[in-house]
């Protein structure tokens, strides 16, 4: 049976006092627009911003090779005021070779926030139950495609092939369609090409509540608060699926101890502002702050997790 992963999210209290404003932050984004990376690190940007403890921040999406691009570019610039947005998928991606470089290439800053998987199709689509779902890829795995905004073997497909065997389904056979981020997925779905989607709860919730797409589940331990009526995959029939996906930032190895000191300060007393707990409710994100070291160990063991995960699902 699957192990679940992050089953149990743990907020750290906060062990930094305010401090003076950072001038200038610039953050930088493996993936397009509208994917999780995307809207985290705006929404972060926006959060500091609003609370005073960053002047300026500016953004910068650098798509290319499954998050590949963007990582060697940090490592190349060395020290400067930029910090990367990750998550997840860079352990998955320097398992499975997609690119040479780890996370043991760059400083590990702080991971602040986690977001719950979930399966959606359109509002329109004949699945209304997860279990329609499994039964029709049940009947013709290359029919029912299901779409994510990571490429073939991360976190979206990984999730998709966990719920899969959540029901004794063959999870190597899935036909799973990867897009360049979470908003070129949900094109995917919405115009016909994929009949599901695997994604994060926080890349979907505005199109969920204009009514174009519905939720099949979202894989957490027990329902959300923010969408009480969307069952967990577990009790919408996907035995052992808990799957939550952790987003922090990174800088470039050589960053001076000291800034990293006060970027870790600033987004542990970015936790408790009025600005950035508006940003995490609106995306129905779970805290997550675990600053340096307690990252840096929080990677090492998904590491390891996700390699017998991956050669379970025969990813590997």
């Amino acid at each position: 049976m699957l192990r679940p992963l992050f089953a149990t999210i743990l907020f750290l209290g906060i062990p930094f006092a305010a401090a003076d404003p950072i001038d200038r932050l610039h953050i930088l984004i493996p993936g397009a627009a509208g994917g999780g990376w995307d809207r985290t690190a705006r929404g972060t940007g926006e959060a500091l911003q609003r609370s005073g403890l960053v002047n300026t921040v500016t953004f910068e999406n650098m798509s290319g090779g499954g998050g590949g691009k963007a990582v060697a570019h940090l490592i190349e610039i060395k020290q400067s005021a930029t910090i990367m947005i990750n998550s997840t998928p860079i352990v998955v991606r320097a398992l499975r070779g997609v690119f040479p470089q780890s996370f043991r290439d760059l400083a590990p800053v702080a991971s602040i926030i986690g977001d719950y998987s979930v399966i959606a199709v359109k509002t329109e689509s004949p699945y209304q139950t997860l279990a329609d779902l499994a039964g029709d890829i049940a009947a013709d795995y290359r029919r029912v495609p299901i779409a994510g905004g990571s490429v073939t073997g991360g976190t979206d497909h990984i999730v998709s092939a966990m719920v899969a065997q959540g029901f004794g389904l063959d999870a190597t056979q899935l036909k799973y369609i990867p897009y360049d981020a979470g908003g070129k997925a949900m094109a995917g779905l919405l115009s016909g090409e994929a009949k599901a989607l695997a994604s994060g709860y926080g890349e979907v919730v505005d199109l969920v509540q204009q009514g174009w797409i519905r939720l099949l589940c979202i894989a957490a331990e027990k329902r959300l608060p923010i969408s009480t009526q969307t069952p967990t995959c577990i009790e919408a029939g996907a035995e052992g699926v808990v799957f939550v996906n952790w987003r922090g930032f990174f800088a470039a190895k050589e960053t001076d101890p000291d800034q990293l000191k006060s970027y870790q300060a600033m987004l542990g007393t970015m936790q408790n502002t009025r600005a950035w707990n508006e940003v995490r409710d609106r995306y129905g994100w779970v805290d997550l702050y675990q600053p340096g070291v307690d990252f840096e160990r929080m990677l090492f063991d998904q590491e390891e997790r996700l390699a017998a995960l991956l050669k379970e699902l025969g990813m590997l």
